[in-house]
């Protein structure tokens, strides 16, 4: 969880320049992979905590099996679901709250049963163990993205 919780904070230093952009690395700015980031991590941990473990149903999966092992999300391949793509205004304050929320979300997930599970749209379900896995990938990918945007 170590790492999840150090990827936060790499998010939170990047908080006051959420209005940086760069249309060569991506349409959207700072701000609004912070945000989605926020969002996924929030809509996932609220998965979690709602899923019943009996219903976990495992598949083989070749994208899974190749992220998870590269480690990586390539980039422009996929698109995020429209629940976690930011509405509106977000800016320094309601950034902060938002990543404050999600930082207490997440101590939550240490405590969890280990057969809670997410269901991915392109993985399938995951359980808490893969799902903190994909998180921290997901995380550390926008984070790259955020760094490319403010070269």
């Amino acid at each position: 969880m170590n790492k999840l919780e150090k990827l936060l904070t790499q998010l939170e230093t990047n908080i006051s320049k959420f209005n940086k952009t760069n249309q060569k690395i991506s349409k959207s700015n700072v701000g609004w992979h912070i945000e989605h980031t926020l969002l996924a991590l929030t809509r996932i941990t609220d998965s979690l905590t709602n899923s019943t473990a009996q219903d976990y149903r495992w598949k083989f999966n070749f994208i899974r099996i190749a992220v998870f092992t590269m480690k990586k999300i390539p980039r422009g391949k996929a698109k995020s679901p429209e629940v976690v793509q930011p509405k509106g205004n977000y800016n320094i304050e309601s950034l902060t709250k938002h990543l404050s929320n999600t930082k207490a979300r997440i101590e939550e997930l240490k405590t969890m049963d280990k057969n809670k599970y997410f269901d991915h749209p392109v993985f399938g379900h995951l359980k808490l163990k893969q799902t903190i896995n994909f998180l921290e990938i997901h995380t550390k990918h926008h984070l790259e993205i955020i760094n490319d945007i403010q070269k």
